[in-house]
């Protein structure tokens, strides 16, 4: 009796993909398709376009499935192709070059709670949250962004260290003064 895929690694069932398994391949599109779409989501992507991107990422993966060795997870990789492919689009609509010297107006954080991740993210630029989300989300190395992005390594850095400043600043708890309730004047 064979194996149940639910059953299988991520590496067995990419090469069985890589042979024609079609079933097998869409078992991995079930378990990594909501991560790749969230990626993309967090890159600045609307739902629609995500969906897109996600479903040609798959099926740039399906292609070239047999250069899939396993050194990384399935879902990095795939995530990576998703990211490429994004970046792509960005490029060619030109919306990137146009915003990647501007700094975008941050809207005030909620006072009331904290943000969520996606939350946070939308306050950032969108060269911010490309770059912060390529290099935590997509596992992308800086060099490997900047030469993705046709930016100048410093560039991408900054724009990491920015974007991440601002999600720890947003992220953070409010300060002790609001935790306890009540101050005491002495």
């Amino acid at each position: 009796m064979t194996q149940p895929l639910i059953d299988r690694h991520d590496v067995e069932l990419a090469a069985l993909a890589a042979a024609g398994g079609r079933r097998e391949f869409g078992e991995l599109v079930r378990r990594h398709g909501s991560a790749v779409r969230g990626l993309l989501r967090r890159m600045g992507a609307q739902a629609s376009l995500a969906d897109d991107i996600a479903q040609d990422a798959f099926i740039q993966a399906f292609e070239r499935c047999a250069e899939f060795r396993g050194e990384g997870t399935f879902a990095a990789w795939v995530k990576r192709i998703a990211a490429r492919l994004y970046i792509k689009r960005v490029a060619k609509e030109a919306r990137y070059i146009a915003e990647a010297e501007q700094e975008d107006v941050a809207p005030a954080a909620d006072q009331a709670g904290l943000m969520d991740l996606d939350e946070a993210l939308k306050t950032l630029s969108e060269p911010e949250r490309l770059c912060v989300s390529l290099c935590h989300g997509a596992g992308m190395a800086h060099p490997e962004i900047a030469a993705a992005l046709n930016l100048p390594l410093g560039t991408v850095k900054s724009h990491v260290k920015r974007g991440l400043d601002k999600l720890r600043a947003r992220l953070q708890p409010q300060s002790a003064q609001s935790v306890g309730g009540t101050q005491h004047v002495g």
